[in-house]
């Protein structure tokens, strides 16, 4: 089997990898790729800048650009998840697959700038203002059609789930919809 999980940033999607990790699933994230193309070019490991190359691939070769790359080493016997789908061609792509699955995952703003804030990544903002630069950029907003498109994604997600509530919570959630899929007993 194979899901994708989509939502904005700091949404819990992550969480809802690891649980799919737990069930021996295993993780194909396209921002590995675009990263590993960004080394090809000696560029910095940046948001920014890999926003802009997995673009810049995109208009050049199509939007399901990274979802090709991805699955060429992918064995289709085996179960995956795929993170860091950021356009609707990707999507399209994956869908070629039989039993292709997409997971929507959004939280409330308020908190999801509470996470990226409290979790402190290098590569994320520090303040409200630049949080909610980069989560407009990744939603789509100012964007191509061969750009960042992640709302566009998680509008046409198999399933969604709304994470409002604890880590425990979520966890629940995403359980619930797991054994829906078949995944868990």
């Amino acid at each position: 089997m194979i899901i994708g999980i989509v939502g904005p940033i700091a949404s819990g999607k992550n969480l809802a990898t690891d649980i799919l990790v737990e069930k021996e699933f295993i993780v194909k994230n396209f921002s590995d790729a675009v990263r590993e193309e960004a080394k090809k070019r000696g560029l910095p490991i940046e948001r920014k800048v890999l926003q802009d190359i997995g673009n810049v691939m995109r208009e050049k070769y199509g939007n399901g650009y990274w979802a090709t790359k991805i699955l060429e080493g992918v064995d289709l016997k085996k179960n995956y998840v795929f993170t860091g789908i950021r356009n609707p061609g990707e999507i399209e792509e994956l869908k070629k697959i039989t039993g292709f699955v997409l997971i929507g995952i959004d939280a409330p703003i308020e908190r999801r700038l509470k996470w990226i804030i409290a979790r402190n990544k290098d590569s994320d903002p520090k303040t409200e203002e630049g949080v909610r630069l980069i989560d407009a950029r990744d939603r789509g907003i100012g964007e191509k059609s061969s750009g960042q498109q992640s709302q566009a994604c998680f509008e046409v997600a198999d399933h969604y789930i709304y994470n409002n509530g604890s880590l425990e919570e979520l966890r629940d959630k995403v359980e619930r919809l797991l054994v829906k899929l078949g995944i868990f007993d």
